[in-house]
C-alpha cells in the first residue's frame, strides 16, 4: 500500500522589519565576538582605560587635597565624566569605521550599509553602560553613594550623549568612506574635546565670557547634566540643558541618514 503523500509545507514570508532585526542580531554577535576577541584580552583593556585614567587623575586630586569638585565627589565625578566621554569617542569612532570594515557583507542585498552602523554604535553604547555600571559598583562597595539624586535625568544625559555621538558617526561613516583621510582629520580635530568637555575640570570654573564657546560642544551639556543628576548640590554651569543635547542629535541624526539613503548604492559598490 503506498503511503500518503507529505503535505506540502509553505514557509511564511518575512516582512521587512523581521528581516531587518535578524541581520541586526547577526551584525551585533559578529560585531561583538570581533570586539572582543580582536587581541588577548581585549574585554579587560575596555574596562581597563577608563579605570587608568581615573586612578590618574584621583592620584592628581589627591596629591592636591581635593575631595571634592564643584560640591561632587571627586572619585565618583571622575567615573562619570570618563566613561561618559570614552562611551561617545568609541560610539563616532567605531561608527565612523563600520562600512569600510564590512564591505562584504553587502553581497548579501539583506545587509545595508547603515545596517553595521547602528550595530556598531549599539554596541558600544551598551560596553559603555556595563563598563559604567561596574565601575559604580565598585565604588559602593569603597562606601561612596552612588545613588543618583534624578534618575530620570540620569538616564535622558547619558542617551543624549549616546544619540550624538550616534549621529555624528552616521555622518562620518558616509563622509569617511569617500574621503578615508577625513578619519585621521576628525581624530585630531576631536582630541582637544577631552578637555574641552570637562572631562577633567568643572566647566563652571571657566569664565563666563569664554564658557559659551565651550558649550557649543554637545558632550559639554550632556556630561555636566550627567553629574549634576547625581549631585544635589552640584555646582553646575548654568548653559548646560537637555535642548541643545537632544537638538544636536536630532539634526545630526537626520542629516546621517539623509547620507545614508542618498549614497546607499556607491557605499554599496565602492
Amino acid at each position: 500500500m503506498d503511503s500518503a503523500p507529505l503535505p506540502e509545507v509553505h514557509s511564511a514570508p518575512r516582512n521587512s522589519l523581521s528581516v531587518t532585526f535578524a541581520v541586526w542580531n547577526a551584525l551585533f554577535l559578529r560585531e561583538a565576538v570581533a570586539r572582543l576577541s580582536a587581541t588577548r584580552g581585549a574585554w579587560v583593556l575596555i574596562v581597563l582605560e577608563p579605570v587608568l585614567h581615573v586612578s590618574y587623575m584621583l592620584f592628581i586630586y589627591t596629591a592636591i587635597r581635593a575631595k571634592s569638585v564643584a560640591g561632587a565627589d571627586v572619585a565618583l565625578w571622575l567615573v562619570l565624566g570618563m566613561t561618559g566621554y570614552f562611551t561617545v569617542q568609541h560610539i563616532f569612532r567605531r561608527a565612523m569605521g563600520a562600512i569600510d570594515a564590512n564591505k562584504a557583507l553587502f553581497a548579501y542585498r539583506q545587509v545595508r550599509p547603515i545596517d553595521t552602523v547602528i550595530v556598531r554604535a549599539a554596541l558600544e553604547a551598551l560596553l559603555g553602560i556595563l563598563v559604567l555600571l561596574a565601575l559604580l559598583i565598585v565604588l559602593a562597595f569603597l562606601d561612596r553613594n552612588i545613588t543618583p539624586s534624578e534618575p530620570m535625568e540620569t538616564i535622558s544625559a547619558f542617551f543624549g550623549l549616546i544619540l550624538s555621538a550616534f549621529g555624528i558617526g552616521l555622518i562620518l561613516s558616509v563622509v569617511s568612506d569617500f574621503a578615508p583621510e577625513v578619519g585621521n582629520l576628525v581624530s585630531l580635530l576631536f582630541r582637544p574635546l577631552f578637555i574641552l568637555s570637562g572631562v577633567i575640570f568643572p566647566l563652571s570654573s571657566i569664565p563666563v565670557k569664554y564658557r559659551e564657546w565651550a558649550f557649543y560642544n554637545p558632550f559639554a551639556h550632556g556630561l555636566e547634566l550627567l553629574r549634576s543628576s547625581f549631585f544635589p548640590i552640584y555646582h553646575a554651569a548654568p548653559e548646560a540643558n537637555f535642548r541643545y543635547l537632544y537638538g544636536f542629535a536630532l539634526v545630526t541624526i537626520f542629516l546621517g541618514l539623509a547620507l545614508q539613503v542618498r549614497f546607499a548604492q556607491k557605499l554599496r559598490s565602492k
